[in-house]
């Protein structure tokens, strides 16, 4: 199906989506926000350490971590530890987040195993100065036996999303996992923004807006980072560190009785062929897993972003490796708001933004974007909460407002929810179950011959639930709402919601975000895999818990 057909996105490719998702496990309520440490002072260390891939490879890595002996304060506060986790060595380096106009030291600590030498990190786009250490190419280094530096970060001005990764043999170093993200959050909470914490739901943002400007204000936030993973030169590594351990510099071998050789990695980086593609670490389906999941001991994030109708959902996305990463988030455009911490503003009035409405999204790699991303099911010419003019059209009424939208300026009452995990739902009798709905669609039927209650000349038949499911997974629906999850079922209606399916109140639709560099969507080959992911939208009523 071609990405044009899929911006649109017919019934029949919806209907599908929501199978799709079913039989990728993403049914359920996982979720992600922008987890990470926060403070003015770090203390990192770059260790080795394993990461694993779906396929049940377990590739040795090095990373950089939290000193044992440091213990870090945890961002959104829901994932305070035990919940949230610091290795001493993770893939990506732990999410540091932070405030705008604060002095921040971070502290590195060189654990690297003997032989490979020195290790830096460099903060891209941050003025740095250093303490200790000694002198590099690209930044001051850690000398090699637990050496250490002390970089000390002016972030004035420099809100927005950006990285940092080791400025030492970064051909390997960087390929090996010495990588991270950096969050500078902005000092100010704009006019028109709502401030963090002041919403009746749980706040799972670490800002009001991206940057110090109203036009950034957001209500949801995902941070991805896109690497790559050449095997080969894992392996070297590995064997090259275990021939040093096994025959320290100075001593002589065992076996031949020859001297052992300096103690000194020559891992070969060209050419370059990579097989594994992540995002935060992992590959698809492990990147829908929840964050700090315990079988990830040493990838902590996720990639796996939910959203209601309407909201404003602030992408981080950061290019680790060494290619660009075209990545095409399905449903609506990017509105593009700054590149390496940089605003982009209009020329002509600064009061908007002069950011691209980008199709498919480009990340080079080191380089950073911050973006805005909504769902709003406008204009699909169906009704998305499964109205029609028989059915709830009275306890389900689409007022629009200026925008068309059913929203609080059309009367609409915005959910609020009950704190009962892990299905808090907001009170209908209190909520609208269609808020944000497209008062032009309301009432449209989509299936012209329905298996189920849905009636009328819609644009499209939908496969029989019956037929298309996996197990009580599927929740036999493209709709949204409590409701709409008894619709569409067939003759011989599937239970509803319960433990062991979706829940009764969330029946979302599911949409893939991947690359479009079509290499990047396997796992050693094999499809599907690497840089995948699903979007889903949840109707109104459905609390998103990003901790499950």
């Amino acid at each position: 199906m071609s990405d044009s057909n899929m911006k649109t996105l017919g019934a029949s490719a919806r209907g599908l989506l929501v199978v799709l998702a079913a039989l990728t496990g993403l049914a359920g309520t996982a979720s992600a926000s922008t987890p990470g440490i926060t403070g003015t002072s770090f203390a990192l260390v770059a260790n080795q350490t394993l990461s694993s891939q779906p396929d049940g490879t377990q590739l040795y890595s090095w990373g950089y971590g939290c000193a044992s002996t440091y213990t870090p304060a945890f961002l959104p506060a829901v994932f305070a530890a035990p919940v949230g986790f610091c290795r001493t060595a993770q893939l990506p380096g732990p999410t540091l987040i932070v405030r705008e106009g604060t002095t921040v030291t971070v502290t590195l600590t060189n654990n690297l195993p003997t032989g490979v030498g020195n290790t830096s990190i460099v903060f891209s786009g941050i003025p740095t100065s250093t303490t200790g250490g000694v002198a590099g190419l690209l930044a001051q280094e850690a000398a090699a036996g637990g050496g250490t530096v002390t970089y000390t970060l002016n972030t004035t001005g420099k809100a927005g999303t950006h990285s940092y990764y080791s400025g030492t043999q970064p051909d390997l170093q960087i390929e090996m996992g010495l990588y991270g993200a950096i969050v500078v959050l902005p000092n100010t909470v704009p006019a028109g923004c709502v401030a963090v914490g002041t919403t009746p739901n749980l706040d799972y943002r670490l800002a009001a807006s991206a940057y110090d400007h109203p036009a950034t204000c957001y209500d949801r936030e995902y941070l991805f980072q896109f690497a790559e993973i050449d095997p080969a030169i894992h392996a070297q590594a590995e064997a090259q560190v275990k021939a040093i351990a096994a025959c320290p510099a100075g001593t002589t071998n065992s076996v031949t009785g020859q001297p052992c050789p300096p103690a000194k990695l020559f891992v070969v980086t060209e050419p370059w062929h990579p097989r594994y593609y992540v995002i935060n670490g992992r590959s698809m389906p492990d990147d829908m897993d929840p964050d700090y999941a315990p079988n990830y001991p040493n990838q902590p994030y996720n990639g796996n972003p939910h959203m209601h109708p309407l909201e404003q959902v602030l992408l981080r996305v950061i290019g680790q490796g060494r290619w660009e990463h075209p990545f095409h988030e399905h449903a609506n455009h990017v509105r593009i708001l700054g590149r390496d911490g940089n605003l982009m503003l209009s020329q002509t009035d600064q009061t908007k933004l002069g950011g691209l409405m980008m199709f498919t999204t480009d990340t080079f790699p080191g380089q950073t974007f911050d973006g805005i991303f909504y769902w709003s099911g406008k204009g699909l010419n169906w009704d998305i909460y499964g109205h029609t003019p028989t059915v709830a059209a009275a306890t389900a009424p689409c007022i629009p407002d200026a925008n068309g939208f059913y929203t609080k300026s059309a009367g609409a009452v915005a959910p609020i929810f009950a704190m009962t995990a892990p299905f808090a739902i907001a009170n209908p009798t209190t909520a609208s179950i269609n808020y944000g709905e497209w008062c032009a669609d309301h009432n449209h039927p989509l299936e012209a011959n329905p298996v189920g209650a849905v009636a009328g000349g819609g644009a499209a038949t939908l496969p029989d639930p019956l037929v298309a499911t996996n197990g009580l997974w599927f929740n036999g629906t493209p709709y949204l709402g409590p409701d709409a999850t008894v619709r569409s079922r067939g003759p011989t209606p599937l239970p509803v919601g319960g433990a062991l399916q979706n829940p009764l109140a969330e029946s979302g639709i599911a949409f893939m975000w991947h690359s479009h560099n079509e290499r990047e969507i396997t796992t050693d080959d094999v499809f599907p895999g690497g840089m995948l992911m699903m979007m889903l939208v949840d109707p109104p009523v459905w609390y998103i818990d990003e901790t499950l």
